[in-house]
């Protein structure tokens, strides 16, 4: 979700953070009556009018991408009121082509060809000795996908989790460097790879905008800040993330009333969310089902707009699947009102209106300046 004074440089698609003050009859002479939204609660009130983005991916029963769609195809609502879109526009890592396989031109029928961003995180933080061999298979069929399933225009970094967040890999496009550091990802090496010296120049990187040396180790002491801090570095980053995060779950660190984690879920997933970033969970199976700790990783892919994969007979089967699904997006655009001063969670729902589609976009974003 793309809530913050940016701007967007894909296809000309920019997201513009619009400050407009109602004060009634004190109200600028200058200003048209369009670009004044009616005073909310009374005289001398401040609303901010946003334009949101969010990031949709559409797909049949069967995965695959359904593409052409318009506003009309969408039903979007806040607090149960249908908002009104102002912009759809479908982007695509592949080449659209015609029916004799030809590039087609720029227009309608084709679709802006955008670079897709994959994360890795392999977290080692719970798995006991019995989650060797589950490891070593994941990273067996990592490899098979990052040979045999990656196109050229995919980004990909490699990380870890143990007791801190590791950057085994930043993006990168070199299918031997992803290679050993999947390797290193499961020996939870320490690379110290995040030091001013060692982060590329140019290009997309997470490591440019993550704490250094040692305090990257001091503020991600929990999976919880190591994902929060994964997001807050992927928001400079144009475009949706697709994090893949191998784990047999997440720890309550405080409170256990709830699958969720009271103090430390609510900013992580905003984090997340702010910064475009989709979970992927991929369950690493242990001797005994820790059902609380489970429910954290079901319901941090549905709040982030991605999907949890936790049935599957090989590694290789939900790794195609999110291939598959993240061939395409849709970016719809709507502007929305909010309280000068103030600031929250906004729950989003978005459906489409043809009831055999399914969808998957994040719940909501953050407005106004929450704590980071």
């Amino acid at each position: 979700m793309d809530d913050r004074t940016t701007t967007r440089r894909s296809a000309g698609v920019t997201a513009l953070v619009l400050l407009f003050l109602a004060f009634g009859a004190a109200a600028s002479a200058s200003r048209t009556a369009a670009q004044e939204p009616p005073a909310r609660g009374g005289f001398g009130e401040h609303v901010n009018v946003r334009e949101v983005l969010i990031d949709a991916l559409v797909t049949d029963a069967r995965g695959n991408v359904i593409v052409g769609l318009g506003a009309p195809d969408f039903d979007v609502r806040e607090n149960g009121k249908r908002v009104e879109l102002t912009g759809v526009t479908f982007y695509s890592n592949r080449q659209a082509v015609d029916g004799a396989g030809r590039p087609l031109a720029t227009g309608d029928a084709a679709s802006p060809i955008e670079d897709r961003y994959l994360i890795v995180l392999i977290d080692q933080h719970l798995s006991p000795p019995v989650l060797v061999a589950q490891q070593l298979e994941a990273g067996q069929k990592l490899r098979d996908w990052i040979h045999g399933q990656l196109l050229p225009n995919d980004y990909v970094a490699v990380a870890s989790y143990d007791t801190r967040l590791k950057i085994q890999q930043d993006f990168t496009r070199d299918r031997r460097a992803l290679d050993e550091a999947i390797g290193n990802a499961l020996l939870g090496k320490d690379l110290e790879n995040n030091y001013p010296s060692r982060i590329a120049a140019s290009g997309p990187s997470l490591l440019a905008s993550l704490p250094q040396g040692d305090a990257l180790r001091d503020r991600t002491t929990n999976l919880y800040d190591g994902l929060k801090l994964l997001g807050r570095a992927a928001e400079k980053i144009t475009g949706r993330k697709n994090l893949l995060l191998f784990s047999n779950g997440i720890e309550h660190i405080i409170g256990r009333t709830s699958p969720l984690d009271p103090v430390y879920y609510p900013p992580m997933m905003g984090a997340l969310n702010d910064g475009n970033v989709a979970v992927y969970a991929i369950y690493l199976p242990s001797r005994r089902r820790l059902r609380p700790v489970n429910d954290t990783l079901s319901q941090l892919t549905a709040d982030t707009g991605g999907q949890y994969y936790f049935n599957f007979v090989n590694f290789a089967t939900p790794l195609q699947q999110v291939m598959k699904e993240t061939n395409g997006y849709y970016l719809l655009s709507y502007r929305s009102e909010h309280p000068e001063g103030k600031s929250g969670f906004q729950k989003v729902q978005v459906r489409t209106t043809n009831p055999e589609f399914k969808i998957e976009a994040r719940k909501g974003y953050t407005y106004g300046q929450p704590s980071r």
